[in-house]
């Protein structure tokens, strides 16, 4: 080779281009662009991945195993089924209805026998119990109070086993009014009854007894589980709590809850579980209420202390809670999923050194996540704030050096260059706000005229709704900058680096602002930039940094992961909160919370990516076509029937009423108001408009607002704590006929004693009522109520009107309660307080009139209603 072929070689890359433009006359800038099919392939590449990868695995379910596998000692779909067409056969499990309260309880203790009659009796001992619970505590700002509710519970104890130090499992057998609950929590049930099964016929030893404990009232407000936790005999025992629940069904179930604080929990789930699928996000976002439900594991973790892990289904919730949560929507590769996860993780904790004594295990929160359900990540929090922070500043400090590496190979003064990066910094800051800013207009526009949730059943929409605003946003600033700036000195390449690095540098920022902030999410974003520091670290390393557009290679490829991780994790929020968003309620527009989730995702998958289009020569083609496609989704979503967000069976509006008769008496005893009608409480944005345009007779339709000012609790009979947070929202529809009730609730003054003090009276009543009862109380201005028969703390805790929740299962006696109430002038012979008695009777479909009403609802939404009374009193 000759000294002068050498020279050619070692020439840089990016000065052979530029002498070649200078030879032949042509933009410099323009040579350095790729062909115009390179933005578009970009775009199309990464989103064909996302289809053909990411989905898939979001999605994957195990292969079922059949009663042929059963030697083998594992956890047997087919036989999980098997119970769960049997529970589903049942019907709806409502409290105090005789499918809960005998035809569930029979069909379990049927079950729980025959499993106790094939144990391997001479290493294992099984005890059944079914506990009648009494009990009442504070929560949602009103007394929970509960009679003859039942729980039916199993103690698996090792014959050998001296361990005091209990694992507990729950689910619930429970349901909502009109649904089967085959998902919720049926599907959780029949795992638990099998994976009790397979424990209690192997020879397959552990140290702790287990608990079992298959509630019979979580959805009535959590009560059993504190029944079991502070009355049971067994209770005192439980240390370690796996709670299983749902909110959806047919899917893989998500850990979303651990510890609290108990950093070792995290590992027996990453020993036991064998398809994982948690992350802290998760666990981050139910803390903070923006789901709207609940679990029991709130219930154990604050009035018994104990610590686990919260698990939960959460896939298709569009049928939680309705008719339409049945085993037609359950593939048996979802129990098996449930089952397998289940059975590891109970013999993974009962054999768990940690409970020995969990005192003297270490403390703190914990960060894990799952990548693609393909393994496990966890570390503690405090190793996370450190990690954080490390890569911020790596990432920081790298672009420091390529910016400096670019003045010195573009002939260029290091201070003009940082000066010019300033200017990019400002770009991509401009950048990063659009991104986020164009989808929330979007969302706030559609909310404004009417057409929110229109991808409620459409979710495809989403992405020209708001991934395509996010992109464009993205893009666009750093578009335009790069159009109006001069390349002559830094080479076109490096001028895309820099925009790269801008952008970095935004999202740098804002890990370090959020892990201060505290967050244990912020690992996502310390990851995205870990998958940008290590091409750029190797791009400077061996030069490919300097050489046009090599360093995207590495780039590109390394991209990958976080791109697939951040596409899967933020797909799964968006799967599992759309539904949500149907029973969000009408005060809140959804679409800003899945506009800003959905842009979130964006900046976080293709952050990197979508500015790799300013390398072709025609990226402008790529933004208008962003702009296209979020224009025909808005078109689609306005003004066609695709962007109406219900369909029959699989996504449906939820339409909360009661049939409702009140009547109002005076202190005198005469009636006052006697009137009947339908109290609407809707779940969704769109509130009552889908009904209006509709068949159905809504004629007289008008909101609560004068009658919650003027009434106590509205005047109406409240069903929970739900209905009342969203009573000033609710609607009547009056009519000329009397509801009909089965029953009516009976109260009786049996005492009225002044105390001897003098400034008090004491008021005992008796009240016959049905299953589902409130009790309202809103003494007089002049008036407190001293003392009372319920929970004491309720009253140094709480203002009136006072709410007492009253529930019974099996045990249906009436209620006796008293008031003391106090009065500095002591005149007890003028009205005193008012008392009101919302009485539910969920368990009748109502009178013909009220039939009629629900027949005319369309088949895209689902009533969920009964009768109910109201009964206000003056004493």
């Amino acid at each position: 080779m000759g000294d002068k072929d050498k020279l050619i070689l070692d020439e840089p890359v990016e000065e052979g281009v530029r002498t070649y433009s200078k030879k032949h006359g042509k933009k410099h800038k323009g040579y350095l662009q790729l062909p115009w099919y390179f933005a578009g392939g970009i775009v199309l590449f990464w989103g064909l991945l996302f289809i053909a990868v990411v989905k898939p695995l979001f999605y994957r379910l195990p292969e079922p195993l059949t009663v042929e596998d059963a030697s083998k000692g594992v956890f047997i779909a087919e036989r999980a089924q098997a119970n769960l067409y049997d529970f589903e056969a049942i019907g709806t499990k409502v409290v105090g209805s005789d499918g809960n309260e005998h035809k569930t309880v029979q069909f379990l203790l049927k079950e729980l026998n025959l499993i106790k009659d094939n144990i391997q009796e001479d290493l294992f001992d099984m005890e059944i119990d079914l506990q009648h619970a009494y009990g009442a505590y504070v929560k949602w700002n009103l007394v929970n109070m509960y009679q003859g509710i039942q729980n039916v519970v199993v103690k698996l104890t090792p014959k050998a086993s001296t361990s005091e130090n209990y694992i507990l499992v729950n689910s619930h057998f429970d349901s909502q009014p009109t649904s089967p609950s085959t998902g919720d929590d049926g599907h959780m049930v029949v795992s638990i009854l099998e994976v009790l099964r397979v424990i209690s016929s192997s020879r397959v030893p552990f140290e702790h007894p287990i608990i079992f404990l298959i509630n019979g009232s979580e959805e009535n407000s959590l009560q059993a589980s504190h029944g079991f936790i502070a009355y049971h005999k067994w209770a005192k025992n439980c240390k370690v709590v796996i709670n299983l629940d749902a909110a959806g069904s047919g899917g893989r179930e998500l850990m979303f809850q651990s510890g609290p604080n108990y950093p070792w929990l995290v590992k027996i789930y990453k020993e036991g579980a064998k398809h994982y699928f948690s992350t802290t996000m998760a666990e981050e976002i139910f803390q903070t209420g923006l789901v709207p439900s609940y679990t029991d594991f709130d219930i154990f973790v604050e009035y018994g202390n104990l610590i686990g892990l919260d698990i939960g289904q959460c896939i298709n919730g569009f049928v939680y809670h309705t008719k339409y949560d049945r085993i037609d929507v359950i593939p048996r590769a979802a129990l098996q999923n449930t089952g397998d996860n289940l059975l590891g993780l109970v013999r993974t904790l009962s054999n768990a050194t940690e409970l020995r004594d969990i005192s003297a295990n270490p403390t703190g929160n914990t960060i894990f996540f799952d990548v693609l359900g393909l393994y496990l990540i966890s570390y503690s929090a405090d190793v996370g704030v450190k990690l954080n922070y490390a890569v911020a500043a790596a990432t920081i400090v790298l672009i420091y050096l390529s910016v400096l590496r670019i003045a010195e190979k573009s002939n260029v003064d290091s201070e003009q260059i940082q000066g010019n990066f300033i200017l990019v910094l400002v770009v991509q800051i401009i950048a990063f706000v659009l991104a986020l800013a164009l989808p929330l207009l979007v969302a706030y526009g559609l909310d404004k005229y009417g057409f929110s949730l229109s991808y409620f059943a459409t979710p495809s929409l989403l992405v020209g709704l708001y991934v395509c605003p996010s992109l464009l946003g993205l893009t666009l600033p750093s578009y335009i900058y790069l159009k109006l700036k001069n390349t002559d000195k830094v080479s076109f390449a490096q001028q895309v680096q820099l925009i790269l690095h801008g952008h970095a540098a935004v999202v740098a920022i804002l890990c370090i602002a959020i892990n201060y902030y505290g967050l244990r999410t912020t690992y996502v974003i310390t990851w995205t930039l870990v998958f940008y520091v290590i091409p750029l670290a190797f791009n400077l390393i061996t030069t490919l940094h300097d050489r046009g557009y090599s360093w995207t290679g590495i780039l590109k490829v390394i991209q990958v992961a976080p791109f697939m991780y951040n596409s899967y994790l933020f797909y799964c929020f968006i799967v599992i909160l759309t539904p949500m968003m149907g029973r969000f309620g009408v005060d809140t527009n959804p679409d800003l919370i899945i506009g800003a989730l959905t842009a979130l995702g964006a900046i976080l998958s293709m952050g990197f990516l979508i500015l790799l289009v300013n390398m072709s020569r025609r990226s402008g083609l790529v933004l208008f076509g962003l702009l296209a496609v979020a224009a025909a989704s808005v078109y689609i979503a306005s003004s066609t029937d695709i962007g109406f967000p219900y369909r029959p069976k699989t996504n449906v509006q939820r339409v909360p009423y009661l049939q409702v008769r009140r009547v109002f008496y005076e202190y005198d005893g005469t009636v006052s108001k006697d009137e009947s009608g339908y109290l609407f409480n809707f779940q969704d944005r769109r509130g009552v408009t889908p009904l209006l345009e509709s068949n159905v007779d809504l004629t007289g339709l008008v909101n609560m607002t004068s009658d919650c000012a003027k009434y106590m609790m509205c005047g109406m009979p409240l069903y929970d704590h739900r209905w009342v947070e969203a009573m000033e929202y609710t609607m009547w529809l009056p009519r000329k006929n009397p509801v009909w009730t089965p029953a009516e609730p009976i109260l009786t003054l049996l005492n009225k004693t002044v105390q001897a003090e003098g400034n008090t009276v004491r008021f005992e009543f008796e009240l016959q009522s049905p299953d589902h009862t409130s009790i309202f109380i809103q003494p007089n201005e002049d008036v407190t109520v001293s003392s009372w028969s319920f929970l004491a703390e309720y009253l140094t805790t709480n203002s009136p009107p006072y709410h007492i929740y009253y529930s019974f299962g099996i045990d249906d006696t009436p209620l006796r309660f008293y008031i003391e109430l106090k009065k500095s002038n002591r005149d007890f012979t003028v009205p005193l307080f008012q008392l009101g008695v919302s009485a539910q009777y969920m368990h009748v479909d109502g009178d013909e009139e009220s039939i009629i009403l629900a027949n005319s609802i369309p088949d895209y939404a689902v009533s969920i209603q009964w009768p109910a009374m109201y009964k206000k009193y003056i004493f």
